[in-house]
């Protein structure tokens, strides 16, 4: 695809993602993303038309090309969702080269996204919830990873936490307190209550745990005593999940969507919910009333 770039494209698509990454605080991930959608749009453009996309090029795109650009996506049956993205980061490095580069994006800002279904969260229930934690802990021989599973999916259900922010945690975080600092997408800062039963289980973990805690490597640490793969986490969580007849929706991020369900059940207010998940805008804290 970095063949479809002229040096300019290039460098213009790299100040853009540069100024998502600094001035919105957008995620490694996201990053990732944006730049394999647009450097996509560009390639394809550059098939369409048969000729290299420069800035020039790029701002001759017609609505005729976007609808073109879409209807391929649609024929690799690329769903609806994963559509509307592309077409979102497109529009943003649109809006970005048109204040800088002086022409009309209108072709490419008026394309319209394909409507889609949202999904909801499918939270456990408390029992579920429960059950899932001490499952977990079985599915593993050595009883430190035994531990350290049920520790790592105890701080999802307890603290709200992803499983990237649970498996970043580092030795400076311990031992733990009524508090934790957390850095989540966008490397936003909040603070979440620890419980106690959480506080309980990293501990029962860190007695176990053969590998020396030292505060910039990872609290939970793979067989090897590397930094634990979150890939292992959905493992351990599916087989928990098959043996106490939990749908599919059972997995880590469901006890995440849990936490928040359980409480706003309990009577929990919207917007502090909000702060302790770490969500940018109240309307996605709102999906789980």
């Amino acid at each position: 695809m970095s063949m479809a770039l002229t040096p300019q494209c290039r460098d213009a698509l790299a100040d853009w993602l540069a100024a998502q990454s600094a001035l919105k605080g957008a995620s490694t991930n996201t990053i990732s993303a944006y730049r394999a959608d647009v450097a996509e749009f560009i390639a394809f453009q550059t098939t369409h038309h048969a000729e290299p996309q420069g800035l020039a090029p790029l701002a001759r795109v017609t609505t005729q090309d976007m609808r073109a650009w879409m209807a391929h996506l649609r024929g690799q049956e690329i769903s609806a969702r994963s559509i509307a993205r592309k077409l979102s980061a497109v529009k943003s490095f649109y809006r970005w080269l048109a204040e800088r580069q002086g022409y009309e994006p209108t072709a490419v800002l008026s394309a319209r996204a394909p409507k889609f279904q949202k999904k909801l969260p499918r939270p456990l229930t408390e029992d579920a919830a429960r059950a899932m934690i001490d499952t977990v802990e079985l599915q593993s021989r050595d009883s430190w990873q035994g531990a350290r599973d049920a520790a790592v999916v105890t701080l999802l259900y307890g603290c709200g936490l992803r499983i990237s922010e649970a498996l970043g945690l580092t030795g400076s975080a311990l031992p733990l307190g009524e508090t934790l600092r957390i850095f989540g997408k966008g490397n936003k800062e909040r603070i979440v209550p620890v419980l106690p039963i959480a506080r309980r289980a990293v501990e029962a973990y860190l007695t176990l745990c053969p590998f020396p805690m030292s505060p910039d490597e990872a609290v939970f640490r793979g067989a090897r005593g590397g930094a634990l793969n979150p890939r292992h986490v959905a493992k351990v969580t599916e087989k928990a999940r098959m043996q106490l007849g939990l749908p599919s929706s059972a997995t880590p991020h469901a006890m995440r969507h849990s936490f928040a369900t359980h409480l706003l059940s309990a009577g929990g207010d919207l917007r502090e919910i909000q702060e302790l998940l770490g969500h940018a805008s109240l309307s996605t804290t709102q999906a789980y009333t």
